[in-house]
C-alpha cells in the first residue's frame, strides 16, 4: 500500500504527497527535524514538526523570491542578515548576487543545518562558501544589539508557533529595523494569504508600527498551504519597484527558474481579497 505524506491546513484542505523512505527522524532541542524521499518530482522533503519547509522539487519557488526580490531594490547589498533558513537555499540566493561580501545565517536549531547538508545537498550548497558566517543561536537575543549592520535582513523563519512565534512581534521587528543600514530592506515570510488570513493581518499591523514602508509581494508555491505565498518588504527609505539593477538582474535572471525582471515588477499586484487584508 502506498504511503502518503498529508497536510490539512485549519482550512480544511491541503497536500498529499506518495512517500518513500524516511532518511531523517529525530527530536532536536526545538522540534521533530524529518526528511524523506518521495515517489514524486518533488525529491527530498523537509519537515519541522510533520509541517512542510522545502522539497527538492519546488523549493526555488520559495528561495527566488525571498532573496531577490528585496536585494535587487538594494544598490549595492553587501551585508546580509538570513534569520532562520537553516535549509541554506536563501543563502545559496543570496550570493548569487556578486556584491555580497558577508552573508549570515542565524538560524536557533542546529540539526536542521546538519541535516539538510547531509541528505539536501542542492539546497545547502552554499553554506560552506567563505563570505557565510553561520551562528546557531535565538535570533531574537542575536539582532537586539546590531546597529546599523545590515544592508538586507531577509526572514526566512517557520510559522508563527514554536521555535518561530518570537519572530512575529513588534519588538522583534522594531530590532530589525535598528540593524539596517540606511537604505536597509527587510523581507519576511507572511504566511498563505488563502489559509493564514488571521495571521497575515496580525502581522502587517505590527510591520506598519514599525516601517514607514511596509508592501506585500506574493508568488506560487506548489508544496505551502493554498499553493500561494506572500512576503513583506519593509524599509525606512526605499520604496519598492524604486529601483532595479538592470545588469545585475540580467546576471540574476540567468541563474534562476522563476526570477526575471518582468516577474519581479509584476509580483507587488494584489488581488482585491489581500489588499483588504493587508490594510
Amino acid at each position: 500500500m502506498t504511503e502518503f505524506y498529508k497536510e490539512i491546513t485549519p482550512a480544511g484542505f491541503g497536500i498529499a504527497i506518495k512517500q518513500g523512505e524516511i532518511l531523517f527522524s529525530q527530536q532536536s532541542p526545538f522540534q521533530k527535524v524529518e526528511v524523506f524521499e518521495t515517489d514524486s518530482e518533488l525529491g527530498r522533503v523537509l519537515t519541522l514538526d510533520d509541517l512542510m519547509m522545502t522539497t527538492e522539487g519546488d523549493e526555488f519557488y520559495y528561495h527566488e523570491m525571498i532573496a531577490h526580490i528585496p536585494m535587487m531594490n538594494h544598490r549595492e547589498p553587501k551585508t546580509v542578515l538570513v534569520i532562520g533558513g537553516g535549509d541554506g537555499g536563501t543563502i545559496r540566493e543570496v550570493l548569487k548576487h556578486s556584491t555580497v561580501e558577508k552573508a549570515v545565517l542565524c538560524e536557533i536549531d542546529a540539526m536542521v543545518i546538519d541535516i539538510c547538508r547531509k541528505f539536501l545537498p542542492g539546497i545547502a550548497c552554499a553554506l560552506d562558501d567563505p563570505r557565510v558566517e553561520i551562528r546557531t543561536e535565538d535570533a531574537i537575543e542575536f539582532i537586539k544589539d546590531k546597529t546599523a549592520a545590515y544592508d538586507i535582513v531577509l526572514i526566512d523563519s517557520t510559522d508563527p508557533m514554536g521555535p518561530g512565534e518570537g519572530l512575529f512581534t513588534e519588538e522583534f521587528y522594531t530590532n530589525v529595523r535598528k540593524s539596517l543600514r540606511l537604505g536597509g530592506i527587510m523581507a519576511a515570510q507572511s504566511e498563505s494569504p488563502v489559509v493564514n488570513k488571521k495571521e497575515i493581518g496580525k502581522m502587517y499591523s505590527l510591520l506598519k508600527k514599525v516601517f514607514p514602508i511596509c508592501a506585500t509581494f506574493t508568488s506560487p508555491i506548489p508544496t505551502y498551504p493554498g499553493g500561494y505565498w506572500a512576503w513583506a518588504y519593509c524599509s525606512a527609505e526605499v520604496p519598492p519597484l524604486s529601483y532595479i539593477d538592470e545588469e545585475r538582474a540580467a546576471q540574476i535572471s540567468a541563474q534562476c527558474k522563476i526570477y526575471n525582471r518582468d516577474y519581479h515588477l509584476a509580483r507587488f499586484a494584489l488581488p482585491n481579497f489581500l489588499k483588504e487584508i493587508v490594510g
